[in-house]
């Protein structure tokens, strides 16, 4: 017995119901509700036609033409036949039609053999084959702040997050399940879902009731450790997570090891703890992570190889950018990757950890930590104007690059208007990618080969703070 072979219309019937039906898609829901809606107007009408029928009196020479127009001449069962045909037909043709002429328009800019469903779910998820592949390395509000930006853009997002945290909430869950971070991956994962999502909201939520165990605990803090605990494996909780609340794009953490971040300060002491390190009395000298040379998640490292923009930062210089590449094979997977290499220079310093620092101290630290000729790009801000709404007792320094000299090779700086009007402390997430898709429509030209040639700069450690010195043999580009 032969089974029937399934007809390649068959096949792409079968793909798009699968695609309406994916959870996420913000459609299953509302038809539902639509559907509800309608058979509730079409009970409450045959309601009142019944009313009207039974116990309004007519006059007597319309009595005639009412008998007509309800069928009285036909039996019950007739009736009923051809006005549910008839709604019926009128809905279907007439829904069919509207939405025609809503969504051709659409259609007809979509790449040729594009369907409606098809549409709705990239808008949703982003492309199943995506023109750009975007890796972002970092953690805390700087990544959360770009993966904001990046996930309505056509590009294929990956948010690779350090997962050294130890404060707050994220620490008392460190220190009692022995697991690594689910601070940082949880803002991410929220960053990359329905702004409007309720459960989103609900991941975010933290609970303020005082004296009660779960006071400063979030909600997604507890998720993902409770999803660790059932599934046994960190990994497989962050994917659930993801998965729950339909996220547009991939977010992995660095490592799977439990790893602590300390520091070496120029006077010696050894701080650690990521919260520990920005209340210190001395410049920070080096960081590290404990145990050292933690091995790197393997889905991580592919999307870096497989990238064709890697994104380092925004965020805590030390605490959030650094310490993923300190992971055994990040850095590496930078240096072999065939991706422009761009670092997102903060738009104003962090108490305690960068105090003072111009956007070429940002710019050494993250070339020294990758190498000669790795770091393609530094996008800094060249918007000025929101730097006066900062106070003096915030003790913070706006971060701009203000060299016009031009620079040549090694490390291009691009300036752009990336900081946000409203707060000064923090990129704008439109602003931030659109001028990422910028430089990722013009790419330096070949950048493994600029990096196996590229002149060693950023290699003197006693180089003096400024601009000239820092990217000599670079470019700068306003």
């Amino acid at each position: 017995m032969h089974l029937a072979e399934e007809t390649p219309w068959e096949g792409t019937i079968l793909r798009t119901w699968r695609t309406w039906l994916r959870p996420g898609m913000l459609i299953k829901r509302w038809a539902v509700l639509f559907m509800f809606g309608m058979v509730l107007t079409s009970l409450g009408l045959a309601m009142a036609l019944v009313y009207a029928y039974r116990y309004v009196d007519f006059p007597a020479p319309t009595t005639d033409f009412v008998r007509f127009a309800t069928l009285q001449f036909l039996p019950r069962p007739v009736r009923l036949g051809l006005v549910m045909v008839a709604g019926l037909g009128s809905l279907t043709v007439g829904f069919w039609r509207l939405s025609h002429s809503l969504v051709s328009p659409m259609l007809a800019r979509a790449a040729p053999g594009t369907g409606l469903a098809q549409l709705v779910a990239e808008h949703r998820f982003g492309p199943d084959r995506p023109s750009l592949n975007v890796v972002a390395i970092g953690g805390g509000t700087g990544l959360s702040t770009l993966l904001r930006g990046l996930k309505h853009c056509d590009a294929g997002i990956t948010a690779i997050v350090t997962v050294s945290d130890d404060g707050g909430s994220t620490g008392r869950i460190r220190s009692e399940f022995n697991m690594p971070a689910p601070g940082d991956i949880r803002s991410c994962i929220v960053a990359l879902a329905d702004a409007e999502s309720t459960v989103g909201r609900l991941f975010q939520y933290r609970f303020d009731q005082e004296g009660s165990a779960l006071a400063g605990h979030s909600f997604g803090n507890l998720f993902i450790t409770a999803l660790t605990q059932v599934t046994g494996s960190f990994e497989q909780a962050v994917i659930e997570s993801a998965r729950v609340l339909a996220v547009r794009g991939r977010v992995l953490p660095s490592t799977l090891e439990n790893v602590t971040l300390a520091a070496e300060l120029l006077d010696g002491t050894i701080m650690r703890g990521e919260s520990t390190i920005s209340h210190k009395n001395a410049p920070i000298k080096r960081v590290f992570l404990e145990p050292g040379h933690p091995s790197g998640y393997e889905p991580a490292l592919s999307a870096i190889l497989n990238a064709d923009l890697i994104v380092l930062g925004p965020g805590s210089l030390y605490t959030s950018v650094l310490p993923n590449l300190m992971v055994e094979g990040i850095t590496q997977a930078i240096r072999w990757s065939s991706g422009t290499v761009v670092y997102v220079c903060n738009v104003a310093t962090q108490p305690g950890e960068t105090d003072h620092f111009g956007a070429a101290d940002h710019i050494r630290a993250i070339a020294d930590e990758l190498g000669s000729g790795v770091l393609d790009i530094a996008l800094v801000n060249s918007n000025a104007g929101p730097s006066h709404a900062i106070k003096p007792e915030w003790h913070v320094d706006p971060v701009t690059f203000d060299s016009t000299r031009p620079l040549d090779r090694a490390v291009k700086v691009v300036a752009r208007d990336v900081v946000n009007v409203n707060n000064p402390l923090r990129h704008d997430p439109d602003k931030l990618a659109a001028a990422l898709l910028e430089i990722a429509r013009e790419p330096i030209s070949s950048p493994a080969m600029a990096r196996d040639h590229a002149p060693a700069a950023f290699t003197s450690a006693n180089q003096p703070r400024h601009a000239e010195s820092l990217v000599a043999g670079g470019q700068f580009e306003e």
